[in-house]
């Protein structure tokens, strides 16, 4: 039986308040290192920042991590479901623990005014000409992901286990950890007991680590809509059935599944993010095209929703007497991340003790998507942290504002680097410490 949300949160805070006690700061040896390796992290970031690469295509992403993490001493395979990377340390007994960035970028131009930032371009899967930007900051992952390999291969003797490194592609269209599993990833090399993974955030101040225990990034379901009418002209309406207000009626008729048959306490969102359909103002058309993303938590919820969709869209078809059906495609996305309780509750501990209270703080889920997700369904204890990434200064004046600083997935994401890759680093090292804590079972 999972425990109920405040028995959860009183185990939580619990172990947080108690994390000084059982977790001290990283050893001095370990700070001492990262200062010195800062500048080769920090030139990291800045290749991988000016060098981005599409889902599928991490082709020189991949070599740089790989080759890295290889002289660390560090059993390697690449391409692993594409461009995926997968490198094994084996310390000693001991569980397995595994660490997993994202190589992918997005198709965005970007606008940071670096004196680094990408000027790439190149050919989508469609053929098209885009520009290519490490918009959702994993640049900043990957730069940290290695950094804590190194500390965690250059200081065997603090613990025991098997370190199993993950660099994953194709996490921006949710793809990549289904095609490395499907690739053996959890057969061809060891199941790992524990999988943990990072990503930065845009409202956080830097060198805050936030948590949420339970379902913390919400499930991603694509739903194309096809509204079959009868076309006609602009003049004329009653001589047609005109597919442009059926579309209208079913994009406010989508809100009340959420309004009048969710439960408040049960997250969703529907968003009609593309209408199509027409060619000019005095013709009606005969079809409409929609397309929506539907985010939602809990399995039994989506599964409702979707049914839903379904209902009420040929409802509204059939009211306006349309002369077919709708044509509804769905394509299921990521699942939910369920962040493991006592995974979660150990993570916080760990980096509570790594950085202080003042640090880790209880940020609320999000309806945003992730496909680490795949990990947690396939019988790992997982979870997923965020690590804030804006200047404090800059994010205080722009919530006193009322205001959002740019986030993640716009042209002008800039995380302040320095304080959020060094929280990436030493709460990864940390929590990897404590779960190969040397002496420990499984």
């Amino acid at each position: 039986m999972k425990p109920s949300s405040r028995l959860l949160k009183h185990l939580l805070l619990a172990g947080a308040t108690a994390a000084g006690a059982a977790h001290a700061a990283l050893p001095p040896e370990f700070t001492a290192q990262l200062d010195k390796d800062y500048p080769t992290i920090e030139a990291l970031y800045q290749d991988l920042h000016r060098n981005p690469e599409l889902a599928f295509n991490e082709v020189q992403t991949a070599k740089k991590l790989a080759e890295r993490v290889k002289a660390l001493g560090f059993e390697v395979t690449t391409g692993v479901g594409g461009t995926g990377i997968v490198a094994i340390l084996k310390n000693g007994p001991g569980p397995i623990a595994m660490l997993r960035t994202e190589l992918d970028a997005l198709p965005v131009q970007e606008k940071t005014g670096f004196a680094f930032a990408s000027t790439v371009t190149t050919r989508n899967a469609a053929g098209e000409t885009v520009p290519v930007m490490h918009a959702c900051g994993h640049d900043v992952h990957m730069s940290a992901w290695y950094a804590t390999a190194k500390l965690m291969a250059e200081n065997r003797k603090a613990w025991s286990g098997t370190l199993m490194l993950v660099g994953q592609p194709a996490e921006e269209p949710l793809k990549g950890s289904e095609a490395m599993l499907k690739d053996g990833l959890f057969k061809r090399f060891p199941k790992p007991d524990y999988a943990i993974s990072m990503h930065d955030e845009g409202t956080l101040p830097a060198g805050q680590v936030g948590w949420h225990a339970a379902h913390f990034r919400a499930s991603a379901d694509t739903v194309t809509i096809t509204i079959h009418g009868q076309g006609g002209h602009g003049a004329t309406p009653q001589e047609t059935r005109d597919p442009v207000v059926m579309s209208a009626r079913i994009v406010m008729a989508l809100q009340t599944l959420i309004s009048r048959e969710n439960n408040p306490a049960d997250p969703v969102v529907i968003t009609v993010g593309s209408i199509h359909g027409g060619t000019q103002a005095n013709i009606v058309p005969d079809q409409v095209k929609l397309q929506l993303t539907v985010r939602t938590f809990k399995p039994e919820v989506r599964q409702r929703v979707l049914a839903s969709i379904v209902r009420e869209v040929e409802g509204e078809a059939q009211a306006a007497g349309a002369p077919k059906k709708p044509q509804i495609d769905i394509v299921p996305g990521a699942d939910s991340v369920y962040n493991d309780p006592e995974l979660t509750a150990r993570a916080v501990s760990a980096v509570t003790g790594a950085l202080g209270a003042q640090n880790v703080v209880e940020m609320p889920a999000k309806m945003t998507s992730e496909d680490f997700a795949n990990y947690g369904q396939a019988g790992v204890k997982a979870v997923l942290l965020h690590v804030g990434a804006v200047e404090p200064g800059k994010l205080a004046a722009a919530r006193k504002a009322g205001k959002y600083p740019p986030g993640t997935h716009s042209p002008q994401w800039a995380p302040e680097f320095k304080p959020t890759v060094r929280s990436f680093i030493q709460a990864e090292t940390a929590i990897l410490l404590d779960l190969l804590k040397p002496g420990q079972n499984k």
